[in-house]
């Protein structure tokens, strides 16, 4: 019975997500949002508020100076209800294919808007007593919490730790170490009903008192989904337990799917639930064989195994690699962290003097291990995203090689299949990548995997190659830069070489005529070390039978008349790269070659008037302009003159348009773009 539920829930709900669109009752005309705060954050001079009002809503302040920010961290506390005044703005969705969407992920939670807060007016402070311990256990673990994992496992906020460290344990397949899941409810529940049980022996009333406790963590740790699902199963299990019902647990597991879907259909979505899900599914309906398994270390293989290879889907579709030595490592990690980190964490909010210490040089060993694994590549393997029928194929065929492993030869293959998939395509690829104010070009053409430039944003944290570039070439099976091109050394062209270096695979860089700055200098620095070939000034590049001619080879006395001028044909359609050039360079190119009818042109230094001339422009009579530029840029690029220039050709802007992709199959070009 319970079975065919969830199934009419499950399609239920997808369908409904699907047909049905959530509206936001505020439209873009608000500017006054009232609500209570229920979370907030302060990252470098950005605070986010997350305010309940008619409907969740997210507000982002700048904050102006140190006077400030000590006013805000005085009075910002939980349960404030405060008045924001500003624009309505929509959550931005990603721009380059396969990567983060935003906008998505904030749908999915019922959030609609962003306001970009110009004034915050307190209309009163907070009176629930709820918000009350909510402030008092935030302050006292910020006050204590120097690393950020009493964050984590207390309250589920990532936010504190070293972003580095938490890179390498996503890398490293183990970043679920970092979310609060079943584990950790029913080690708090069964700690608390242990303590009752000495004071009372009413079952029913223990139990209950255990239940309130969840319901307020749950408060406590702004109502993850994860966490519902934990909770739910444990007060249905409870019920069970105590009216003795005699439910079985795969029925309420699938009960609390049910319930699940009756209170957000969205949360189907949510990787947190799909993964503690179909994991636990899976371990309850292979109970009886882990039963049968009387080697503590061969029956924790085993569980290690079901878990890396159940989730394996999830993992592919959403990540685009997995690292076959977790299912090793989180033996022992999930060990350190369920055992040692997660009950000291929670022992460290009554005597902090005495277990802080004792957490730190536990979390030093653990992060010790996690860095170590991260430098041992061999074991991690890209993978390119999977289509939903692939995921089909995937879990008929992990459901049918669970109960006969001789079957597991098929997951395997299809597997590799998924790994060579990028070779296997015979497609031609261009994408010319939104990297906001800067430039970024991959090229597929047969096998072999070109980037021009890397973008890069100055006077920022923000890492294009960690949130854009990596997930993208990862999504598309790409495992490895056979040349990256730079066409000159200016940050907003190069400026994300060294992490991109640091993070992927690159065979040979190619650098431009004309001295290095110190910017190319640190790379080759880099290059050297890695013992990474490098070339300067070249001509042409032979690419599998074709060739990439570098026009630009006289040296001038500025970087940007220096960048690389790249021309090539592509199954038959002609693409010219422009770096920054200027018209200086324009005009000696023109001299030296006949270069018409061109198919593709990027155009020059992201639209500014100091490039793409008519002169050049009619000369080259392109037929797509594509221009790479900054939304809302400081520079006012693209300049108007140009634009006129252009005008002949069919226009694209990264700004406009978001990344801009050319497929080539069967000599046919076909365009595709991500706008925001």
């Amino acid at each position: 019975m319970f079975k065919l539920l969830a199934i009419i829930f499950i399609i239920y709900a997808i369908t409904f997500t699907n047909i049905h669109k959530y509206k936001s009752i505020y439209n873009k005309k608000t500017n006054t949002i009232t609500g209570i705060v229920t979370n907030y954050k302060i990252k470098d001079n950005k605070l986010t508020i997350y305010l309940k009002a008619k409907e969740k809503i997210i507000g982002n302040y700048y904050i102006k100076n140190d006077i400030e920010l000590n006013h805000i961290k005085k009075k910002a506390l939980l349960g404030t209800k405060l008045k924001l005044e500003g624009t309505l703005q929509k959550p931005n969705k990603n721009t380059v294919p396969n990567t983060f969407n935003y906008r998505k992920y904030l749908y999915n939670n019922k959030i609609f808007y962003q306001i970009k807060i110009r004034k915050i007016t307190i209309l009163e402070n907070n009176t629930n007593i709820l918000y009350h311990f909510k402030n008092i256990i935030i302050k006292r673990i910020n006050k204590i919490d120097k690393k950020g994992y009493l964050n984590i496992y207390i309250l589920g906020n990532k936010n504190i730790i070293d972003e580095e460290t938490l890179n390498n344990y996503q890398e490293n397949g183990i970043s679920h170490l970092f979310s609060i899941s079943g584990m950790h409810i029913s080690l708090i529940a069964a700690i608390i009903l242990n303590l009752l049980k000495k004071i009372s022996y009413n079952n029913k009333i223990n139990y209950t008192i255990v239940i309130m406790f969840l319901l307020f963590y749950l408060f406590l740790t702004n109502y993850s989904p994860s966490l519902i699902r934990a909770t739910i199963t444990y007060v249905l299990i409870a019920i069970n337990k105590n009216y003795n019902l005699k439910i079985k647990s795969i029925d309420i597991l699938l009960l609390v799917l049910i319930i699940i879907i009756i209170i957000n259909p969205l949360y189907i979505y949510n990787i947190g639930i799909q993964y503690s899900y179909i994991i636990t599914i899976f371990l309850t309906l292979l109970k009886n064989r882990l039963r049968k398994i009387n080697n503590k270390i061969l029956k924790s293989l085993y569980i290690s195994y079901i878990c890396f290879i159940v989730s394996l889907p999830i993992t592919i579709y959403n990540f685009y690699q997995i690292n076959i030595l977790s299912i090793i490592i989180n033996i022992i990690l999930i060990a350190i962290v369920s055992i040692i980190i997660y009950p000291l964490s929670l022992i460290s909010l009554i005597i902090p003097k005495i277990i802080i210490p004792l957490l730190d040089i536990t979390t030093n060993i653990l992060e010790q291990i996690n860095n170590l694994i991260s430098k041992i590549s061999i074991f991690k393997i890209i993978i390119s995203k999977p289509n939903i029928i692939i995921i089909i194929i995937y879990y008929i065929t992990i459901i049918i090689s669970l109960y006969k492993p001789k079957y597991l030869i098929i997951l395997i293959v299809i597997i590799i299949i998924n790994i060579n998939y990028n070779y296997l395509i015979k497609e031609t690829l261009i994408n010319i990548i939104d990297v906001g104010q800067g430039d970024s070009i991959y090229i597929k053409y047969k096998n072999r995997n070109i980037l021009i430039d890397t973008g890069g944003i100055t006077e920022s944290n923000y890492n294009i190659t960690k949130n854009k570039t990596l997930p993208y070439l990862k999504s598309i099976g790409t495992t490895k830069i056979n040349y990256l091109i730079l066409t000159h050394g200016d940050y907003d062209h190069m400026g994300e070489a060294i992490n991109l270096v640091n993070n992927f695979k690159v065979e040979k860089v190619i650098f431009n005529c004309g001295p290095y700055n110190d910017l190319e200098k640190d790379l080759i620095k880099l290059l050297e070390k890695k013992k990474i070939e490098y070339y300067t000034c070249i001509k042409e590049l032979n690419i599998d039978k074709n060739k990439l001619y570098f026009l630009q080879t006289k040296e001038y006395d500025n970087e940007n008349d220096n960048s690389n001028v790249i021309y090539t044909e592509l199954n038959g359609y002609k693409f010219i790269f422009m770096g920054d050039a200027s018209i200086a360079a324009e005009k000696e190119i023109i001299s030296k070659y006949n270069l018409s009818n061109i198919d593709v042109l990027k155009v020059g230094h992201h639209g500014s008037r100091t490039s793409s001339s008519k002169e050049f422009i009619d000369e080259i009579n392109p037929k797509y302009s594509i221009i790479s530029v900054g939304k809302k840029n400081r520079y006012g690029h693209p300049n108007k003159e140009v634009l006129n220039n252009l005008d002949n050709s069919i226009i694209y802007r990264t700004d406009q348009d978001g990344s801009i992709m050319f497929k080539i199959k069967n000599n046919r070009l076909k365009i595709e773009t991500y706008s925001p």
